[in-house]
């Protein structure tokens, strides 16, 4: 199950406990999905439009608890998968414009408020309640390979109350305004203050995963490339005492280059190190090094 949808399962089964929690939470799904409808003759509608059939109950139960009355509707998107989504449709009865306003979601003059007054995130615990909404309501989880926690806001405002919440990051992106944290530690953070700890152990215990993975493959790769420079640089080295001994003059050659001139020949796989610890007195690995470069350049390679 993609991480976004198992973040949306985990934070849909949390219940507030209080009556500000709740405003909260309504609060941050309709800050980030929601859109008001004008209907003339002075009605109004608001609409939430989610992507995740747990965030759609859990705002029709929310709803419900405050007294608001309203419908769940389906439909799938033309573009992107064609996936579905979840449509609350509120009608601007006296009870849901009264809840909505509490919730810092419309003015008393029924114009929408980008950014919930201080009342309706004024405790730690609302705030919390308020950054579960939002991520509820638009917040994408991707990773554990390029970490990404994202939440779209329809305003600068908006987002930067994000940011202040969760310790975010805000960037403008078109027609919508993003808050946003990269690296696993700032996103298993936001994720706590949301509430979602199961979700928060399991990005970390991914990205760790992940990052030992990537680790070991780079070791690999590594030690891999190691070994052929070093095959490489033997056959190199076994040519050039071929070629030195078809010219007849390797035997004249200084003992040492003689020594380690038969040493590579007859343990071609050996190192450099455990060629230097076979010759009589021991040589250095780089001694060993030396002696062999210079058979290469005697023999024009």
């Amino acid at each position: 199950m993609p991480l976004s949808e198992d973040l949306r399962n985990e934070l849909a089964a949390i219940e507030p406990r209080k009556a500000c929690d709740r405003l909260a939470e309504l609060s941050g799904l309709f800050h980030t999905a929601g859109s008001l409808h004008l209907l003339g003759r002075g009605e109004v509608a608001v609409h939430l439009d989610l992507s995740s059939s747990a965030a759609a109950r859990r705002a029709f139960t929310l709803l419900r608890r405050l007294g608001v009355q309203t419908e769940i509707r389906t439909y799938q998107r033309r573009a992107f998968g064609q996936e579905t989504r979840y449509q609350l449709h509120v009608e601007g009865e006296d009870r849901a414009l009264q809840v909505l306003h509490e919730a810092g979601v419309l003015s008393a003059g029924l114009a929408p408020i980008d950014r919930p007054p201080k009342r309706v995130v004024a405790q730690w615990c609302c705030r919390g309640a308020y950054l579960r909404g939002a991520l509820l309501g638009s917040g994408t989880l991707s990773g554990p390979r390029s970490p990404h926690l994202e939440i779209r806001a329809a305003s600068r405002d908006g987002a930067e109350l994000l940011a202040e919440i969760a310790g975010l990051t805000v960037h403008e992106r078109g027609r919508h305004v993003v808050a946003y944290a990269k690296g696993a530690e700032a996103i298993a953070d936001a994720l706590a203050a949301a509430g979602a700890s199961d979700t928060a152990l399991a990005f970390q215990e991914r990205a760790v995963m992940a990052a030992t993975k990537a680790r070991a493959n780079r070791l690999a790769n590594a030690d891999h490339a190691n070994l052929v420079r070093a095959s490489r640089a033997a056959q190199a080295q076994i040519k050039a005492v071929r070629r030195l001994e078809r010219r007849g003059v390797l035997a004249d050659l200084d003992p040492a280059l003689r020594e380690i001139a038969r040493l590579r020949v007859r343990h071609p796989s050996l190192s450099l190190r455990e060629l230097g610890n076979r010759c009589r007195p021991r040589a250095t690995k780089s001694a060993a090094q030396r002696r062999l470069a210079k058979l290469v350049r005697l023999a024009g390679l």
